[in-house]
């Protein structure tokens, strides 16, 4: 990779992260530490704000526009890929977000690269079993909770088809045995639970910060050995 590449190739790092260390810099792309001053430097005198603040690493000062990335036709067709397994994987909120951001990928493509990508779209096709049932939309509103740390409030049915009033906690989203499933704390039973994102009938963000402190990290809750 040259110099002008690595250039682009940090900022396009410092964009996708609220701080970048210089340590993280170096080792991502295999250069010294005082080469990564040195390239931050440079990236100041081509006009683009990048502060330090300490303990934490570098950013773009907020506000600051920069012109949309340049893709090659590997990442765009690696994206194009990814699209078919959010069609069969993600929920109606994925979806919508997924194409809007594919579309805004695709139109800062140059003509020769959205041709190709025209002509591999109809070459890709992802068989994607019956029994997977993804027709909701509360992904997104998850996703959103979590990252917030909001309560969420849903109106959920058991295996019973009995359905309750619960007000959780989310901590995470895991896809297991066909299925989106939300771990979260439940108020109402005070302990982790397992909820079926498929069988939830209502939801909604309370805005409320959640109650619990330390909660657990996603990977440390027990899934189903078999499923």
């Amino acid at each position: 990779m040259n110099r002008i590449d690595r250039l682009m190739a940090i900022v396009t790092t410092l964009q996708s992260r609220k701080f970048v260390s210089a340590e993280s810099i170096s080792e991502r792309f295999e250069i010294s530490v005082r080469t990564v001053y040195r390239d931050i430097k440079a990236l100041g005198e081509l006009g683009i704000p990048v502060s330090f603040e300490n303990q934490k690493g570098y950013f773009i000062v907020p506000g600051y526009f920069l012109p949309p990335v340049a893709f090659s036709i590997e990442e765009a067709n690696a994206l194009l890929l990814m699209e078919s397994v959010t069609m069969g994987f993600a929920d109606k909120s994925i979806r919508k977000h997924y194409s809007s951001a594919l579309n805004k990928v695709k139109s800062v493509l140059r003509t020769g690269q959205k041709e190709k990508v025209e002509l591999l779209t109809d070459n890709i096709k992802l068989q994607v079993p019956q029994r997977l049932n993804n027709d909701f939309e509360y992904l997104s509103t998850i996703q959103n909770a979590i990252v917030s740390k909001h309560i969420l409030d849903i109106q959920y049915s058991n295996m019973k088809e009995e359905v309750s009033r619960r007000q959780v906690e989310a901590i995470g989203l895991v896809f297991y045995a066909f299925s989106w499933h939300m771990i979260a704390w439940c108020h109402l039973r005070e302990e982790y639970r397992d909820f079926k994102v498929s069988r939830i009938q209502s939801i909604n963000d309370m805005e409320i910060p959640f109650r619990k402190q330390n909660h657990i990290k996603l990977n440390d809750y027990e899934l189903p050995v078999e499923y």
